[in-house]
């Protein structure tokens, strides 16, 4: 499978709940923290709930 780089680019505060748990689930806690997963289909679904507070690229 692609890996892919997640980084929180935007704060949870003031979210819904369920957004938070996403990020969560994700694995980013604090703003600016990067997380390299694979590119699954669930990943991936998780990804698009939260796009307009993560920064998605291609890992190396």
């Amino acid at each position: 499978m692609k890996k892919i780089k997640v980084t929180l680019i935007k704060s949870p505060i003031d979210r819904p709940e369920r957004q938070k748990l996403t990020l969560k689930a994700l694995g980013l806690n604090k703003t600016n923290s990067s997380k390299e997963l694979e590119a699954t289909p669930q990943v991936l679904g998780m990804i698009r709930k939260v796009t307009h507070m993560v920064k998605v690229e291609e890992a190396k």
